[in-house]
């Protein structure tokens, strides 16, 4: 009897801080990437075939990621039936308990889609903290979850101002890093949306006295260049496009 190939939508979060980024590194690379623990739990489903995460977007070491999104291709053995979406969730949650990484979510999808190129458009949030002379003053719950500037203050007025020159669509050169790629790629892309706003700590609220404050920078695109949006302290989140 023949297998039948079905193809997945996976929705997953995790905290970035032990991991190279998402992406897959080689085995023998002393931080791995977070990719290397996803294929790892579907190892243990026993596919036909290895099963390869197709990541809709790249996050750099040290990020975390709300929601991150990526397709696979599962073909079981024996002739036997695709995993139902709620067993497949639980089967790859279950061997990745010891790992910072969830999987939310996974749906049935068409062959034709792709997580990268289906996806309508990529949001960064970058969280901001002042009041903080060095990050080991940060709350523990903070720890790694936030940019430390030495600055008393943010001049919110004027980076809502700066923020608004950046939304549309430019030629963003000067704002990404250095790659082999940079001859093939288009330098031009659109932002979307770029929110500057105050925001409140984790846990806070419970704190009596602080001179802490939290600011959150929020970057929407259907596309970036080469970590023009990568960085410590970021935490992204996929809005993807369902067939």
């Amino acid at each position: 009897m023949l297998s039948q190939k079905a193809r997945y939508l996976i929705s997953f979060q995790y905290s970035g801080t032990m991991y190279s980024g998402v992406m897959e590194t080689p085995p023998h690379q002393a931080t791995l990437g977070v990719q290397n623990y996803l294929e790892k739990a579907a190892e243990k489903l026993r596919p036909l075939v290895p099963v390869k995460f197709v990541i809709s977007s790249r996050t750099d070491t040290g990020v975390h990621a709300l929601c991150n999104t990526a397709h696979i291709d599962i073909e079981r053995s024996g002739g036997k039936p695709p995993f139902s979406e709620s067993v497949l969730v639980q089967a790859l949650n279950r061997n990745l308990k010891h790992e910072p990484i969830r999987v939310l979510a996974a749906r049935r999808v068409s062959d034709t889609f792709h997580a990268r190129f289906s996806a309508l458009s990529r949001t960064y949030v970058y969280r901001v903290v002042t009041g903080c002379s060095c990050p080991s003053d940060l709350p523990v719950f903070e720890r790694n979850l936030c940019w430390v500037t030495q600055r008393g203050h943010l001049d919110l007025a004027a980076m809502q101002e700066a923020a608004g020159l950046l939304v549309g669509t430019h030629d963003f050169s000067t704002f990404r890093s250095a790659s082999s790629e940079l001859p093939a790629k288009n330098p031009v892309k659109t932002i979307d949306q770029l929110e500057i706003r105050p925001s409140s700590g984790f846990l806070m609220h419970h704190v009596k006295s602080s001179d802490l404050k939290f600011w959150e920078l929020e970057f929407t695109s259907r596309s970036f260049l080469y970590k023009q949006c990568g960085g410590n302290g970021d935490v992204g989140r996929e809005e993807t496009d369902y067939p």
